[in-house]
């Protein structure tokens, strides 16, 4: 046997078609848990069970109409705490691996923790009545969680609470004192077209800046563009 004719190597096989549905789900994966997605849905629903019990067992707080919308209006604002926070991610400057998609991912984040809230919210509402009904607990909902994603792109990630429980307080003072500004939509009726605007300006204002600017570290610096 001689090595004549051997002189040129076999052709090689052409490397079988990788689909892009496997690494664009494992980038979705990994995005989701650096923004610590599983625990911030558990907590959704933590609240979500905690205000059907205290609609269920019919707790109250005596006062005016302050005071009986304390609850559905803490649990709103806890919601939207969760949702703001959750926003942040620890990877800062490495996460420019993740290129053109991060945007996106960060949209979708933002909005997919939303719409989980208003749903666990909402069912709470089964268990008993809400103030306003399930229109006025998504549109506070929004509203607040709009104001807790500038505060995320703003002071930074880790401060996202400051804007909902700011607002929390606010709402407090303005249902308490008979305000009708529709920028205090909480103290507005459930189909009113000034509050469901200011709500939704704010969401929309948050989302748009948590996605093109990102949130900032403890650091300082935001996630990269």
């Amino acid at each position: 046997m001689t090595a004549a004719g051997l002189h040129r190597s076999p052709r090689e096989a052409a490397p079988p078609a990788r689909s892009a549905w496997p690494a664009a789900v494992r980038l979705t994966w990994l995005h989701a848990a650096s923004r610590r997605i599983p625990a911030a849905l558990g907590l959704l629903a933590a609240i979500g069970a905690l205000l059907a019990v205290a609609l269920g067992q019919h707790w109250a707080i005596a006062g005016g109409p302050a005071a009986q919308g304390i609850i559905p209006l803490a649990a709103e604002s806890a919601a939207a705490a969760v949702i703001a926070v959750s926003s942040h991610g620890p990877f800062g400057e490495a996460e420019q691996a993740t290129g053109r998609w991060l945007p996106w991912l960060r949209l979708a984040v933002a909005a997919t923790l939303t719409a989980a809230a208003a749903g666990c919210l909402a069912a709470a509402g089964l268990a008993g009545t809400l103030p306003g009904g399930a229109w006025a607990l998504v549109r506070n909902l929004a509203g607040m969680a709009g104001l807790g994603l500038l505060s995320a792109a703003g002071p930074g990630g880790a401060f996202g609470w400051a804007g909902p429980a700011a607002f929390l307080i606010i709402s407090e003072a303005g249902l308490a004192a008979g305000w009708s500004t529709p920028l205090v939509w909480p103290g507005r009726p459930p189909h009113d077209a000034g509050g469901a605007v200011c709500a939704g300006l704010a969401c929309a204002a948050g989302l748009v800046a948590v996605t093109v600017l990102g949130t900032r570290s403890a650091g300082g610096s935001g996630d990269p563009a």
